[in-house]
């Protein structure tokens, strides 16, 4: 028996180990222990099943306050406003310094259904304190809306999201938006432009290229140069300030390729809050057109030595005024004697250009000074274009004050293009604020003689060094140009105390590389110019410095202006004895 019960202790399974062994637990029999089983088995997953139901819930609550759409119940839509976060294109000059960029921000939306009515009071209180651009009863007018989807607040600071998220309302959200910066603010305003809320181009770059910007990753490159934008800016500034000016004008365009590399309206905004100064908004270089002045003496003596009209010795009677159609023709700076075309030219002789005007007829001025682009509207890509005001009937005494400035209205953009091509050689590359890709050469339109040209640089270069324009020299530099002063005409008369003044120069003027515009508009004049405020005394001195200033970093080097080489270059041509008195001086 001991035998027995050893063996059949061994072999028992269910026996541990290290325990004495035991008999194992009988195996329940069927019936109603076997159904009480059961039934703790179907409550257990009945319970389970009611906690995930109860998790669902809560699941598809937090899905409600966070705003997305879930069926037809009263959770969240996603309105079509709050749209995906898009970059759009930067704008950069020509060496690649940022202009313009997108920064991606948040902006704060709300959902005025889950928010309880009892709420929307003290939440609007508390927002206020966050966002001061808008009042208690905006935010709460808002929040009381029957939408589900409402703008609290655009473009928040960080400091701002932070501060919101701190509240823990319920029933607001962030929408990723990108919002236009511009790194230099108000250096090329009118250039850049600036886009709306919505990042939509409004004016400038920003406008006339918006579906450029919005389509592409490359950055679109201008031909501005900020360092001269910088440049002539100031001097502007610096012009505007102590002449006490309306406003100013002016650029700096390369004259072999029709880039402009400098473009300044004053006075000016920041493209990031334009409204602030809804005045500056208006482009005086490109939108506003202007009776020139004697800056237009430059195309009629151009138009008279292409087509051969005049030479260098031909002359006309300046010894008195002109009477015609009851107006009067006067010089400013009378010599009151006959002069050749060098002198009209050097002395700014209305007469003069009036009388060489009416040789040339109105059928040789109008083709002229189409040709040059200055009776329509300039093909630029800035959207604020000026398009030209015309004599209509052209008259007899419309030829004779076109001749010398007054009777037709451009823009210092179109003057400036036109001039590059009477100075280059005689070819009009259309202007540009768009820097040519890859350097490549444009294509131009031949509008007048090489000789013409060449003529025509001597004569600019005399002004500079004898005649009005004598403050805009830069030793070293030689600079030729025109200056220009122009009576506004205000309640359809001419003011005599209104004036547009303003001087074209062009450097080095025996191989022109760039040519420099300056215009105040209703400069006053003081002691340091005796009361005058002509383009000689208030543009040109401007100009003097704007080259010395920019010439280092466009890598032209100071000359000789007395050497042999450059005064023959410069005087061959000039009527004798006239031409041997200048060339001695």
């Amino acid at each position: 028996m001991k035998a027995n019960a050893a063996r059949i202790a061994q072999d028992d399974p269910c026996r541990p180990r290290h325990y004495r062994p035991v008999p194992c637990a009988p195996a329940p029999a069927e019936g109603p222990a076997q159904e009480a089983l059961e039934i703790s088995h179907t409550r257990l997953l009945v319970t389970a099943a009611l906690f995930v139901l109860a998790f669902a819930v809560i699941a598809g609550r937090l899905i409600e306050v966070a705003g997305f759409k879930a069926g037809d119940n009263h959770l969240a839509r996603f309105h079509p406003a709050a749209r995906a976060y898009a970059a759009r294109a930067d704008i950069v000059d020509r060496n690649g310094v940022l202009l313009a960029t997108t920064l991606e921000v948040s902006s704060l939306s709300a959902n005025p259904k889950l928010i309880a009515a009892a709420d929307k009071a003290d939440a609007a209180h508390r927002l206020a304190a966050i966002l001061p651009e808008l009042s208690e009863s905006e935010i709460f007018g808002r929040l009381a809306s029957d939408k589900s989807f409402v703008w609290l607040a655009r473009q928040l600071t960080p400091r701002q999201k932070f501060a919101v998220i701190q509240l823990g309302i319920p029933g607001l959200a962030f929408e990723s938006e990108g919002k236009r910066v511009y790194p230099k603010g108000d250096l090329a305003a009118h250039v850049v432009g600036y886009s709306g809320i919505d990042n939509d181009g409004l004016a400038g770059i920003e406008r006339s290229f918006d579906d450029v910007l919005k389509s592409r990753d490359e950055p679109v490159r201008l031909s501005l140069d900020v360092r001269l934008q910088y440049i002539l800016r100031s001097e502007l500034a610096r012009q505007m300030a102590e002449f006490s000016s309306i406003g100013a004008a002016g650029l700096i365009l390369d004259v072999r390729t029709g880039e402009v590399m400098a473009l300044s309206s004053l006075p000016d905004f920041d493209p990031s809050n334009p409204g602030a100064k809804p005045d500056a908004i208006f482009d005086r270089a490109t939108l506003g057109i202007y009776e020139m002045g004697s800056v237009m003496k430059i195309f009629n003596t151009a138009m008279a030595l292409d087509d051969k009209v005049v030479t260098f010795d031909s002359k006309f009677d300046a010894t008195k005024p002109i009477e015609i159609a009851g107006f009067t023709i006067h010089d400013d700076h009378a010599q009151k004697r006959w002069l050749t075309v060098p002198e009209i030219f050097m002395y700014s002789s209305n007469i003069g250009s009036a009388k060489m005007a009416a040789e040339a007829g109105a059928d040789r001025q109008r083709d002229f000074l189409g040709r040059l682009g200055l009776l329509q509207a300039p093909a630029f890509e800035l959207p604020e274009l000026g398009t030209p005001q015309v004599p209509h009937p052209w008259l007899p005494i419309s030829v004779m004050t076109v001749g010398f400035g007054h009777g037709i209205s451009v823009s210092p953009l179109q003057v400036a293009a036109a001039a590059a091509a009477v100075v280059n050689g005689g070819t009009l590359y259309a202007p540009t604020i768009v820097m040519h890709p890859g350097g490549a050469a444009p294509q131009g339109k031949t509008v007048l003689s090489a000789q013409t040209s060449e003529q025509m640089r001597r004569l600019l270069r005399l002004v500079v060094e004898h005649g009005t324009g004598k403050n805009a020299e830069a030793p070293g530099y030689l600079v030729g140009g025109k200056t220009g002063t122009a009576e506004k005409i205000v309640h359809g008369r001419y003011a005599p105390h209104a004036l547009i003044s303003s001087f074209l120069g062009v450097f080095p003027i025996n191989d022109p590389r760039f040519l420099v515009l300056v215009m105040l508009d209703e400069p006053h004049g003081n002691a340091k110019t005796g009361g005058y405020a002509t383009g000689g005394m208030v543009a040109a001195p401007a100009v003097k410095r704007i080259v010395e200033r920019m010439a280092p970093i466009v890598g032209i080097q100071p000359v000789d202006e007395d050497s042999p080489e450059i005064r023959r270059s410069l005087m061959v041509g000039l009527p004798s004895p006239q031409g041997r008195k200048l060339a001695a001086n």
